[in-house]
């Protein structure tokens, strides 16, 4: 894999109402240590939040737990790891959150340009269910 790739991240949050789907694709770095794989990349900063800081993300994948570490805007670091419910703050302009995090499902897909991950998780706020997410992160070498 190239040191700068495409990462792709796209979820799917299931509501009580409706299926919410959004995508984000981003260039990153992309660096291997300790059979851990590592994802840089930033995320533009959101005007409609009244902030021009840019978000700084980190994704640490291994073969049973991904990290997702955000700092800037918002501020966490959500850790999935198969039948495990794991739980974290989420800073938010508007306030803090208590997440929870219950991943049923973790799987992790390599091959020499690429990596695919899934993720799905059932997603609590506060200790009260919220819906049921699926996210998948696709990691393509830069051409």
């Amino acid at each position: 894999m190239t040191k700068e790739v495409l990462i792709s991240i796209s979820g799917l949050q299931l509501d009580i109402n409706e299926e919410e789907a959004v995508e984000v694709i981003s260039v990153g770095t992309y660096y291997k240590k300790n059979d851990k794989h590592y994802l840089l990349y930033e995320e533009l900063p959101m005007e409609e939040m009244g902030s021009r800081k840019l978000t700084k993300n980190t994704i640490k994948i291994s073969d049973n737990q991904v990290d997702i570490i955000k700092k800037g805007v918002s501020n966490t670091h959500m850790i999935f790891e198969k039948d495990k419910k794991n739980v974290t703050y989420y800073n938010t302009p508007f306030g803090e959150l208590l997440i929870g995090i219950y991943t049923t499902k973790l799987e992790v897909v390599e091959s020499e340009d690429e990596i695919l991950v899934n993720l799905e998780y059932a997603l609590d706020v506060n200790a009260s269910h919220v819906s049921d997410c699926d996210i998948k992160i696709k990691v393509s070498a830069r051409q």
